[in-house]
């Protein structure tokens, strides 16, 4: 049996009809950049994310890169966020000039330790910290990072919270007593719609949130070339647009996005039912979802023995793996000017040597997850 870790042509066949007239109408139209489609979505992202604002962008990274401009970050300032995660999240803090502080994550949830966050400002001198100027926590994997205390220290310090959201649309947490949803809680959400995510494109595009009025407007024009009208530039921008068509793409997928999700999770709830029953957690460690969170899974990440070797086996027996990361950030060799080293953060150098993907995508059958428990428990068994 094959079992591919990702089918996105399962999910087309299911959406085709919908999706080849709205295709045809934007080419008629040979309206492409900006326009109805992108100011429409944005529209449905802000309210689907429960932000007020909404402006499309050319990607998740540029996404980043946008809310750290608008936040006008540059060279002396630093931004405090995770070592593992996707190389974009602090890329983009070195592409604004700036210096990204690490910090090591949860065991459990992948995502940053708050905890660690407050041991790192404390350490620092008050002249060290007055460089300091946000915090870029990611939601790993689809579940949402502590932003309760995350958003509780960046008052006290003064800090801006931008959300690397890339993979959790739709995740959510209770905050005050509330559930929130991912790219509602900080100064900025930062959305990817790689065809990927849970909601991808035929490309690629982004979306920035935002509350704050102000800063829409300036991400508008700093995606524009830092125009505020034709040949009229305030800022130095750049070029990071949503294209109509992949915004036409995203207005059809939409309203699919909730029952994808739930598709997802009724898969994970499965592999950790069968796991069980298995006898397999002694050799490996199911996703451990929060209490107060809801979980998308736009990966399903668990912990393995022998991790190397089972994803080999895995592998030859035609199911679909990736890892993510196998290299943290700190270790990275266009990072060695920051002068990190093996062991400065232990939790995520460990989950990048024992974390593994497995197939979760919603049109995923329950006989080809059985698949993959069963060649999981016959590794385990040699």
């Amino acid at each position: 049996m094959q079992v591919p870790l990702l089918d996105l042509k399962a999910q087309y066949q299911s959406i085709k009809n919908e999706m080849l007239p709205v295709l045809t109408g934007v080419i008629d139209s040979q309206l492409f950049i900006l326009g109805q489609n992108v100011e429409a979505l944005e529209q449905q992202i802000s309210l689907y994310c429960g932000a007020e604002h909404a402006v499309g962008v050319t990607s998740g990274s540029d996404a980043l890169l946008l809310a750290l401009m608008a936040l006008d970050i540059k060279p002396g300032d630093k931004v405090i966020t995770t070592p593992y995660t996707f190389f974009a999240t602090a890329g983009s803090i070195c592409r604004a000039g700036a210096e990204p502080l690490f910090v090591d994550i949860h065991p459990d949830t992948y995502n940053i330790d708050p905890g660690r966050i407050r041991e790192l400002l404390g350490r620092l001198s008050a002249g060290e910290r007055s460089h300091v100027k946000a915090v870029m926590p990611v939601h790993l994997y689809g579940q949402c990072a502590d932003m309760a205390e995350i958003t509780a220290i960046a008052q006290e310090y003064g800090l801006k919270i931008i959300e690397d959201s890339a993979q959790a649309l739709g995740a959510a947490c209770m905050m005050a007593g509330r559930e929130r949803k991912s790219s509602s809680m900080g100064d900025f959400g930062c959305i990817s719609f790689f065809p990927s995510k849970n909601l991808g494109c035929f490309g690629d595009g982004g979306m920035v949130t935002t509350n704050d009025e102000g800063y829409a407007k300036k991400l508008k024009s700093l995606r524009v070339h830092g125009q505020t009208e034709t040949y009229v530039h305030r800022y130095i921008g750049i070029n990071g647009r949503l294209d109509a068509l992949q915004a036409a793409v995203l207005l059809v997928k939409l309203p699919h996005l909730d029952a994808w999700a739930a598709g997802r999770q009724k898969n994970a709830a499965l592999y950790e039912k069968l796991f069980a029953e298995a006898g397999l957690l002694e050799c490996i460690t199911p996703p451990v979802k929060r209490a107060d969170r809801n979980h998308v899974y736009n990966q399903f990440v668990i912990r393995a023995k022998n991790r190397n070797a089972l994803k080999e086996h895995l592998t030859k027996n035609g199911i679909g793996t990736a890892i993510y990361y196998p290299l943290c950030l700190h270790l990275q060799d266009c990072f060695k000017f920051l002068g990190g080293k093996q062991g400065d953060y232990p939790e995520a150098e460990k989950a990048s040597q024992e974390t593994v993907a497995l197939p979760v995508f919603p049109e995923l059958t329950p006989k080809q997850i059985e698949y993959v428990v069963e060649q999981i428990a016959a590794f385990y068994k040699k």
